[in-house]
């Protein structure tokens, strides 16, 4: 089965909301989604590897990187990141 946009931000928030306040799900080298209570956020990493600049998880973003995002499904990272929680 192909993974869709629709299948991927379900199983993605349905991830994220069991996950505590300030994990990310470690989507790419460069780009995370965390859950902020009421929705899926997607975000850039800085060099730091803090959370930088905010990006809408949409059905673009999705096409684009979606190796990437069905390789993640099979083998979800998530990291605790404390700058979310200021």
């Amino acid at each position: 089965m192909t993974t869709t946009y629709i299948v991927f931000k379900a199983q993605l928030k349905m991830l994220l909301s069991d996950q505590p306040r300030g994990m990310t799900a470690d989507l790419t080298d460069f780009a995370v989604a965390y859950w902020d209570g009421r929705q899926v956020v997607g975000a850039y990493l800085r060099d730091a590897g803090h959370v930088d600049e905010v990006f809408d998880l949409d059905e673009n973003a999705f096409e684009q990187w979606r190796d990437e995002f069905v390789a993640w499904l099979a083998d979800p990272r998530f990291t605790a990141r404390p700058d979310l929680l200021a």
